[in-house]
């Protein structure tokens, strides 16, 4: 059966795209004007008519009659948007940043899986830590900003430091590039942040994913994530199970956002448009909250055998109180002093700006304190003295009897 409607949109594509108007085609078919615009709105041509105007249109009748080009009825990936030879040069140039001295990787670029050695006969009873992560909504400020390797290490640095806090060692990482459209030098780009965020961190980056859905995910759009694996022995967990009443909560400081809040902040810029260029201490707005997540696990790798680390935690969406009270046991509270963390300038301008509550400042970012430490009393000093060899580390507070987990006193110097 004819598709009337098919038909006449295909007759004035055809048209339009030779460049003729409807009184050239009746002036060289030596039809009326009227016939010609019948035909694009719904109606017909005649049969004599149409090998004549198959010709004048570079095409056939039997296009015609079905309404589309002949060549559009063959299917193909890359016509659905998935060019696999591209996609293939792609995946060659990732080769280099999978390259790695860890005699533990077994293979490299093209089999099905990773492989990893996991003998350690120096780790008495292994245990296998395991996490996934994404950098949240400051991925698309990365890609609006040109911060596309930067929003690497804030993923790897975030994953990293999730399972440091808990006594494991970075052993493999895998990403996944999920995108409409994969541009070449954009996925190198990640690639090269992920492989160096992955030195950086003392793993190794053994593989991943870069999967093209055209129908899921918009052209230029891009969803990184990311899984590691780690190894602690299962006498050296570090879980908060071994916190007491009398220990000391330690501070480690931030370099800024990291990657929680970016949900508030967008909404801030884009209801305050100036902040953008506003300069805090000498740097833009959009500067300093594209700062990459601290890495952490050499400032705490040393702290691990130290029987006197009773617990750590990683500050991230839910501020201190919301991964704080993760790791303290029931009957405990962490009692933090406020006006002894040092927030960062970035912050204090965020909640002027944006006449945002103290409470709401906590609960949404971590103000300046992206790592907690609960430690013995007695392992204080030595603690600190390790730490800030790369990051600022001091006291906020300290583990006493309670039923509620985590509690403040004073406030903030802001």
């Amino acid at each position: 059966m004819l598709d009337y409607k098919k038909m006449s949109e295909f007759i004035a594509n055809k048209r339009k795209q030779l460049g003729m108007t409807q009184a050239d085609v009746a002036e060289k078919l030596k039809i009326s004007f009227q016939a010609v615009s019948k035909w694009e709105n719904g109606s017909a041509p005649n049969v004599e008519v149409l090998v004549e105007l198959s010709k004048l249109l570079h095409t056939t009748v039997d296009e015609i009659l079905a309404g589309r080009d002949k060549n559009d009825q063959i299917f193909s990936y890359s016509k659905a948007g998935v060019d696999i030879a591209y996609t293939d040069s792609i995946k060659r140039d990732m080769a280099v940043y999978l390259k790695t001295n860890d005699d533990r990787v077994l293979n490299g670029l093209g089999p099905f899986a990773s492989l990893y050695d996991i003998e350690f006969t120096n780790i008495e009873a292994p245990v296998l830590v395991l996490k996934s992560e994404e950098p949240g909504s400051k991925q698309k400020l990365a890609m609006e900003y040109g911060y596309e390797e930067s929003i690497c290490h804030d993923m790897i640095n975030h994953l990293v430091n999730d399972i440091a806090v808990m006594g494991a060692k970075p052993l493999a990482a895998l990403d996944t590039i999920v995108c409409g459209k994969a541009e070449k030098e954009t996925v190198k780009s990640f690639l090269k942040g992920i492989s160096e965020a992955c030195l950086e961190n003392e793993c190794s980056l053994v593989g991943g994913e870069t999967s093209i859905q055209p129908d899921v995910v918009d052209s230029g759009v891009y969803i990184l994530t990311s899984s590691i694996a780690g190894i602690v022995s299962r006498n050296n967990i570090i879980d908060g199970s071994r916190i007491q009443e009398g220990d000391v909560a330690l501070a480690v400081a931030s370099n800024g956002l990291h990657t929680n809040g970016y949900t508030l902040v967008r909404m801030l810029m884009e209801k305050i448009p100036r902040i953008k260029l506003e300069k805090i201490n000498g740097k833009t707005f959009i500067e300093h909250i594209m700062k990459p997540h601290a890495p952490y696990y050499k400032a705490i790798k040393s702290i691990f055998p130290d029987v006197g680390v009773h617990g750590m935690a990683h500050i991230t969406g839910g501020g201190i109180e919301g991964n704080l009270r993760r790791i303290i046991p029931d009957g405990l509270s962490a009692e933090i002093d406020l006006k002894k963390i040092r927030t960062l300038p970035i912050f204090s301008y965020i909640k002027a700006i944006g006449n945002i509550d103290e409470l709401e400042m906590l609960s949404t970012f971590n103000c300046g304190a992206g790592l907690i430490v609960i430690v013995e009393s007695s392992r204080v000093n030595s603690t600190v003295e390790i730490i800030k060899k790369y990051y600022d580390c001091y006291e906020i507070g300290k583990i006493k009897a309670g039923s509620k987990k985590v509690t403040f006193k004073n406030h903030i110097d802001w």
